[in-house]
């Protein structure tokens, strides 16, 4: 069944054919990768045979190996995710890195607000990662909400989460500033569509994915302008940028009066702005 997997999935020019193979197959006979090399010669009944074809059909027309896994790994974490929610990714994981770093500098444990929180990665995550924390999650989706809710109850991190359009609702949520306000928010320019690839353009949450109005910097000026309503002096906002925003970045929260900053991923593209609210 696998040989006959790699095959398949090479003729129909699915990417890394050999991997995506493994993970299918492996999921179809309810083993992770490292137990089906140890069973590849154990008889495969009629159930797993229609459940592989199902899951190798479902790919070759370009779904998301992780939608059809159900779950997707961040910081060291599995988490569940289904077509309602944007897949997590390994640079979103710099939003948590930077974010965690502030907050475990500072007296108390922080408060910490998350706006989109599609998965749930970034607020369970920082939930789990700061000791003490008050976590506050918002987005627009309730399904998207039932996702993220789930994640953090099998996780064991404990997040309020809130149905909500505006970054407004978390002050209101946590009866106060927060100390870190996080966002990983839709930043796809409407005419980088057909750049990206099918998995992404065709089967991801448009919502999550693509910025309001066209304008990828509408909720970066959106987080920014609010950050000081939101945000305690001598806290911060951690927000994930497309490859084109970190000059709008940098100059939005400095007209804002932020102390800012913007860090790269591992291929040096700006990813990540830090942006602190000065005491006093």
């Amino acid at each position: 069944m696998l040989a006959r997997a790699r095959e398949f999935l090479a003729k129909k020019d699915v990417p890394d054919a050999r991997l995506e193979a493994e993970l299918l197959v492996a999921h179809a006979l309810g083993l992770d990768r490292l137990h089906l090399c140890l069973a590849l010669d154990r008889p495969i009944d009629d159930t797993e045979l229609a459940r592989g074809r199902e899951f190798l059909v479902r790919r070759s027309k370009r779904e998301p190996t992780a939608y059809i896994l159900g779950a997707r790994e961040f910081y060291g974490r599995r988490f569940a995710v289904s077509a309602a929610v944007l897949i997590p990714r390994p640079e979103t994981e710099l939003v948590v890195d930077h974010a965690r770093a502030f907050a475990h500098a500072l007296a108390t444990p922080p408060k910490v607000g998350d706006f989109g929180t599609g998965s749930g990665c970034l607020a369970t995550t920082l939930a789990l990662e700061l000791a003490g924390a008050s976590v506050w999650a918002v987005d627009v989706s309730p399904a998207a909400l039932a996702v993220a809710r789930a994640n953090a109850e099998r996780l064991g991190a404990n997040v309020t989460f809130l149905e909500g359009d505006a970054p407004s609702a978390l002050g209101a949520a946590a009866g106060g500033k927060l100390d870190v306000l996080v966002s990983n928010p839709p930043y796809v320019g409407r005419d980088e569509r057909d750049a990206l690839a099918a998995e992404v353009r065709d089967h991801e949450p448009e919502l999550a994915l693509f910025a309001p109005e066209g304008d990828p910097d509408h909720w970066l000026r959106r987080l920014v302008g609010d950050a000081r309503e939101l945000v305690a002096p001598g806290g911060a906002l951690f927000v994930e940028l497309g490859h084109r925003q970190s000059a709008a970045a940098l100059a939005l929260s400095r007209a804002a009066g932020l102390d800012a900053r913007v860090h790269p991923d591992l291929a040096r593209i700006p990813r990540v702005l830090e942006a602190r609210v000065p005491r006093g």
